[in-house]
């Protein structure tokens, strides 16, 4: 009998917007997803999103891995998690990032990658 077969992830469009997705559900804010395969080759997807509180900054971070997990995927790694003001997860192709209020708009990672294509991640898929 065959070994069984990974289930194989979902593409990288799809799993930022069910990141997104994941975000709003949880109550994040301003959420951005922007289509970086066009500025840079080492990821796909930005996730962008901002939470209010500690507590929700990392119910967004948990909730979105658990999201991820589920459709197949793994994380890389995670940075921030413990200073909660901007918490960001490697997806390999898919970047998500959750900021406070304050450290979003000092960091500005929407300008910076100002030529990036926005995503309509609330009608995609």
């Amino acid at each position: 009998m065959p070994a069984p077969q990974p289930t194989p992830i979902s593409s990288a469009l799809h799993r930022a917007c069910l990141a997104a997705r994941t975000a709003a559900d949880n109550k994040g804010r301003d959420i951005l997803v922007l289509d970086m395969r066009s500025c840079t080759p080492l990821f796909d997807f930005f996730v962008i999103s901002t939470g209010t509180s500690r507590r929700q900054l990392h119910t967004l971070a948990e909730e979105t891995d658990a999201a991820l997990r589920a459709d197949g995927d793994t994380r890389l790694g995670i940075e921030g998690y413990e200073a909660s003001k901007w918490i960001v997860q490697d997806y390999g192709d898919v970047m998500v990032h959750v900021f406070d209020p304050d450290t979003r708009d000092y960091y500005k990672l929407e300008e910076l990658w100002a030529d990036a294509k926005k995503v309509d991640w609330e009608r995609e898929d």
